[in-house]
């Protein structure tokens, strides 16, 4: 199931203060220490940072989101100059340092902070526009809704979403926005809930996965994380630490698939000759950690939160392969208004 960051607590919405998730987990597997420099590629309300500042590391902070580069210039400026913040995206994060680097953290998916702003439009528990754009620029999730043929829905809906009545949810979409557009969350949010329903001893609102399928789409997450694992291949020196904790299955498989590829020297089938000589550039660094069920009781979004590591290699990167990830095959949101 993937309706994570805390089901339907964090994925619709619900207001939740920011706590950095499996910190004490994270910083067993970073190992921040003085002398180091790590990326934290996904600061927002700097938990991580913090933390790793305090251990004694600098820290090169990235974020795609304007608010969150602007909301932590306070704790830049208290760094002595120990941090630096980035505005910009996470699959870019290798151009963000100037030499290699100790450590990179990434802490996949929506913020805390950006479903507390009922303006971000990622909630559809306080109402607001139809948005969910991390970066605030380019189309809104309105512009799918209201743009994108039925079929195209479906699939971002069921697979991005996994949401298993997506042709429903899809159709009832396309007749709707023909009689008025979708333009507020909770209008589309009641629109779902109408053609699915709700039984009252759901935990989950109806609506739940099709928000999550529609800012997965919008903000491009799943090729982000791929494109950023290439990226921290490239930044980080021998002997650093890659460290990621994602939130449903989708994203914990492209991790899964990243590592294990990197750290294999497997050159295909042994009834072929090999293409390549490979060797590893990483080295798996312990296996899945979940959340504790402590943890996960005081902050609903770690309840479906895993923790994969990995160490790099003296190895030169590999080039860039993202069809390794088996990414679904999905119209471009640069598309959406297009139609």
């Amino acid at each position: 199931m993937m309706a994570g960051h805390g089901e339907d607590d964090i994925a619709g919405g619900g207001l939740v203060r920011h706590i950095p998730v499996m910190l004490d987990e994270v910083l067993a597997a970073l190992e921040p220490a003085a002398g180091q420099t790590i990326i934290d590629g996904t600061f927002g309300a700097g938990g991580y940072t913090s933390a790793i500042l305090a251990a004694g590391a600098d820290v090169i902070a990235i974020d795609r989101d304007p608010d969150a580069i602007e909301t932590g210039r306070s704790l830049e400026a208290e760094s002595g100059g120990r941090l630096r913040l980035v505005h910009g995206r996470f699959s870019e994060l290798d151009t963000a340092a100037e030499e290699l680097v100790d450590g990179v953290v990434l802490d996949i998916g929506v913020s805390s902070m950006q479903l507390d702003e009922a303006e971000r439009g990622f909630s559809f528990r306080s109402d607001g526009p139809l948005d969910m754009r991390m970066a605030q620029t380019g189309p809104t999730a309105a512009d799918v809704v209201n743009t994108f043929k039925t079929n195209d829905l479906t699939r971002i809906l069921g697979i991005l979403g996994e949401e298993r009545h997506a042709s429903r949810v899809a159709r009832m979409i396309e007749k709707r926005r023909s009689v008025r557009p979708f333009e507020r969350t909770s209008d589309l949010a009641s629109a779902i809930e109408g053609v699915l329903g709700r039984n009252p001893k759901d935990k989950i609102n109806p609506a739940t996965r099709s928000f999550q399928g529609l800012r997965i789409f919008v903000n491009d997450e799943l090729g982000e994380l791929a494109r950023a694992l290439f990226a921290a291949e490239r930044a980080l020196k021998p002997g650093g630490r890659l460290v990621v904790v994602t939130f449903h299955s989708l994203e914990d498989r492209i991790v899964k698939k990243f590592i294990t590829d990197r750290s294999s020297q497997a050159t295909g089938s042994r009834h072929l000759p090999a293409l390549e000589e490979r060797v590893a550039t990483f080295t798996k660094a312990g296996g899945i950690v979940a959340a504790s069920d402590a943890e996960a009781e005081r902050n609903p979004r770690a309840r479906s939160a895993k923790l994969r590591a990995a160490i790099r290699t003296d190895a030169p990167a590999r080039a860039e392969n993202p069809s390794l990830f088996g990414l679904p095959s999905l119209p471009l949101v640069a598309s959406a208004g297009e139609r």
